[in-house]
């Protein structure tokens, strides 16, 4: 198994930029892909982007690509999510979530962090 932290979500205003952290327990982080994901007020979740176990290739969804980064250290046994030229629209809870190789789904999930972004 792996348990999820993430860091690093705040107030910024429309334009700024934030980095997501979210940490992984273990040592088998490197077995699992990773995603984001965020939820607004009323919504339901959406996904954001995904990481390989190594790191490559990456995929974001359109909405964001060009502005939204996901990475990934294993030796630190975190992946980022680095967001520029962010939109009040952007404001949501951001969790991240780990996918075993060959699996359909994310299995683990972590608490998420709040990102508001203002006007």
């Amino acid at each position: 198994q792996v348990q999820l932290v993430e860091s690093g979500g705040g107030l910024v205003q429309a334009g700024g930029s934030l980095r997501l952290s979210c940490a992984a327990s273990g040592r088998t982080f490197s077995s699992y892909a990773m995603g984001w994901f965020r939820q607004a007020p009323g919504k339901e979740r959406e996904f954001v982007a995904a990481i390989s176990r190594s790191g490559g290739p990456t995929y974001s969804v359109d909405i964001v690509k060009g502005r939204f980064t996901i990475s990934r250290d294993n030796d630190k046994n975190t992946v980022y999510l680095q967001m520029n030229s962010l939109k009040p629209e952007d404001t949501a809870v951001y969790s991240c979530a780990a996918r075993s190789s060959g699996s359909l789904r994310y299995t683990y999930w972590g608490q998420g962090t709040q990102v508001t972004v203002s006007s």
